[in-house]
């Protein structure tokens, strides 16, 4: 809900005071109305100077979401809806998702294994059938 703290994970609260909206003339539904409101809203949240996000994981933002920082702002975007309240929430609700998929904690690292000897021989009798079937296509003079 506009104006109330973005809760993104149990470490990264956002103070709405974080948050900038910019409000402009939406395309998609509306009518006639859409050329008279303002509901396409488009939130800004500076990532890289925002007092509210541990150091730790603000490495983490601003290398996870290199791409789509302008000056280590994060720009969300939502002109689905016909008001701007639904824009507003909208807006938020996938800032808070972005966030959140940004500060996850990197997967664990894949412990390297080697193949079974059953694979080792499939993966052989494989290759050994495709030849058979490639050699059994050889014309009579192709050799």
């Amino acid at each position: 809900m506009p104006g109330a703290d973005l809760v993104v994970t149990k470490a990264l609260v956002i103070p709405d005071a974080e948050l900038s909206e910019r409000f402009s003339r939406s395309s998609g539904p509306g009518g006639q109305g859409v050329n008279t409101t303002d509901s396409r809203v488009e939130l800004s949240f500076d990532v890289a100077r925002s007092p509210s996000v541990p150091e730790p994981l603000r490495a983490r933002l601003l290398d996870r979401l290199a791409g789509r920082l302008v000056d280590g702002v994060l720009t969300i975007t939502a002109s689905e809806h016909r008001a701007q309240l639904a824009n507003r929430e909208a807006a938020r609700a996938r800032l808070a998702d972005v966030l959140r998929a940004a500060a996850a904690p990197p997967p664990p690292k894949r412990r390297a294994t080697k193949p079974t000897r059953g694979s080792k021989e499939r993966r052989l009798a494989a290759k050994k059938r495709r030849g058979d079937v490639k050699r059994g296509r050889r014309g009579k003079f192709d050799d």
